[in-house]
């Protein structure tokens, strides 16, 4: 028994097409699920730095107005603007259109702002949430699939068992090897995602309970302005 035939590329490559497939899948999913890992990591870790930003200019007493057009004119410069920024401008912009009149009623104002502000939290959601699914997928099915692989790597080991006339640990070590290396794979693209898929999980539902707070917030200070109205 060759050592070199025993090596992990030699065994990739004499490993029968379909372990070959069940390899190339799994290798391909750990890919796709470490670039997913690295950008959302740096996405929701962006996220938590803009919240405090901005949390931290709102607070220091700035005019809401002035502020309002301050990110108005940043997003359009950019492009596009992402987290408590968006909440913060869909509600202070419905607010303004509402109240505008002389006779809006104070609740109808409150409940407009309200709703465009839930519209705003449930995109960002969206935004923060991208590509975790995917994570949650490939960490629940990839030891499946590495599974499949060597339960069909071992079955041809023993089909080949059948056509020799004395059988040696030589003679199945290759097939059952092969076939480990699938159950390997399987778990190297599923730790890293499942780890990956708690962790910002968590985050997520942290950045949208200070996002919920926020608004929450900035609604009882605009509720205030307008019945001082």
């Amino acid at each position: 028994m060759n050592e070199e035939n025993l090596s992990i590329l030699a065994l990739i490559a004499n490993a029968s097409l379909l372990v070959q497939l069940v390899m190339a899948t799994l290798f391909l999913a750990s890919v796709l699920s470490w670039i997913m890992i690295v950008q959302r990591g740096l996405f929701l870790n962006g996220a938590q730095r803009s919240f405090r930003d901005f949390e931290d200019q709102f607070w220091s007493g700035v005019d809401l107005n002035n502020l309002y057009h301050e990110l108005t004119e940043r997003a359009k410069q950019q492009g596009a603007a992402d987290g408590i920024e968006n909440v913060f401008r869909a509600g202070f912009r419905e607010f303004n259109r509402l109240a505008q009149s002389d006779k809006a009623d104070p609740d109808a104002v409150m409940e407009g702002t309200d709703r465009a502000m839930r519209v705003a939290l449930s995109r960002e959601d969206e935004k923060l949430t991208i590509h975790l699914p995917f994570l949650a997928s490939v960490a629940s099915v990839s030891p499946y699939i590495g599974l499949f692989g060597t339960v069909w790597g071992i079955m041809n080991s023993f089909r080949g068992l059948a056509m020799v006339q004395q059988a040696t640990l030589a003679t199945v070590a290759p097939g059952i090897s092969e076939a480990l290396i699938a159950t390997a794979m399987g778990l190297f693209a599923a730790i890293p995602a499942v780890i990956a898929y708690n962790r910002y999980a968590a985050k997520v539902e942290v950045i949208n309970t200070n996002y919920e707070t926020f608004a929450e917030e900035f609604s009882s200070i605009l509720h205030r302005q307008v019945h001082a109205r």
